[in-house]
């Protein structure tokens, strides 16, 4: 289902329906009630104003008359509400539910996240055209985009590489344009899902610190998938891979790196895929200690 569009058709109906009930329907009515009124007038020639009885039927005709229709209200009336949403969602912020583990610790299947929709440029929906240019994402942002290898399908990773970056990962470690990216052992976490225990350790990205995963367990190399973005970019080793960043791509790892399907085995995320950077969880149902900004 394409909400956006569905949400842009709604607000561009009802809008419809708002301007002519404001220009012709309403216009309409209020003469249907002048006349409705006169008719009641005449109907009672003499009436005492003072007649509560009276003057109550005249003020339901007049009433009645004036009313919107209940196909109005249901397009003209509820076109405020639905451009509110349609504005908000489209060009402020937009709510997403996290559905796996692949970005834990930072967040965790059930949280409810916001993520900023002009941070990067805004961008009209459904046609994807951008409106203002933004300032460019950056390596250590938590971003949600369009998957390319499967369109229609929203993903939230953490940037590792931006255009231009000669990005390695070895040994569970990147080292990005030849600078290894510091790593400092915490403690073991308990991933609740799966019940394993990983090595958490806190990571230096390009300046940017933030909590990530690993599995001791799991390989070093990585199994790419047949259909990638860019075929032949990334080279793969026993130890990881390495690849450079195209122009106007990113590269994106979950910080559970054992458990994510990420940029390593389909490529890289074209920047007009990129939906917004997420920064804030507003609700876990469960937990709700875990409201708050992250990083």
């Amino acid at each position: 289902m394409d909400f956006p569009l569905i949400l842009l058709i709604l607000t561009v109906v009802t809008g419809v329906f708002w301007f002519g009930d404001i220009f012709v329907w309403k216009k309409k009515r209020a003469e249907a009630a002048r006349a409705a009124v006169a008719e009641f007038d005449a109907a009672h020639p003499g009436m005492d104003p003072a007649d509560p009885v009276l003057s109550d039927e005249r003020k339901v005709v007049e009433y009645k008359a004036k009313r919107q229709p209940v196909w109005l209200e249901w397009t003209a009336g509820l076109f405020p509400v639905i451009l509110l949403v349609f504005v908000v969602r489209s060009f402020v912020v937009e709510p997403f539910r996290i559905p796996s583990g692949s970005m834990l610790p930072t967040l965790q299947s059930g949280d409810f996240i916001a993520v900023n929709k002009y941070e990067y440029g805004i961008r009209f929906p459904v046609l994807n055209t951008k409106l203002t240019e933004g300032t460019k994402p950056k390596a250590g942002d938590v971003i949600v985009f369009d998957h390319p290898m499967q369109p229609g399908t929203d993903l939230i990773k953490r940037i590792v590489g931006v255009p231009g970056d000669k990005v390695v990962y070895r040994d569970k470690i990147l080292y990005i344009n030849g600078v290894e990216q510091p790593q400092k052992p915490i403690g073991d976490y308990v991933d609740q899902e799966f019940m394993v225990t990983l090595n958490e350790r806190q990571e230096t990205l390009q300046g940017h610190v933030h909590r990530m995963l690993v599995d001791p367990r799991a390989p070093d190399a990585t199994t790419p998938m047949e259909a990638q973005t860019h075929p032949g970019r990334i080279h793969y080793t026993d130890a990881g891979f390495e690849t450079t960043v195209p122009a106007g791509h990113y590269f994106v790892m979950g910080d559970n790196r054992d458990n994510s399907d990420d940029s390593r085995y389909w490529g890289f995320v074209p920047e007009e895929n990129i939906v917004g950077r997420a920064f804030f969880i507003w609700l876990n149902i469960f937990h709700m200690s875990r409201v708050g900004h992250f990083e």
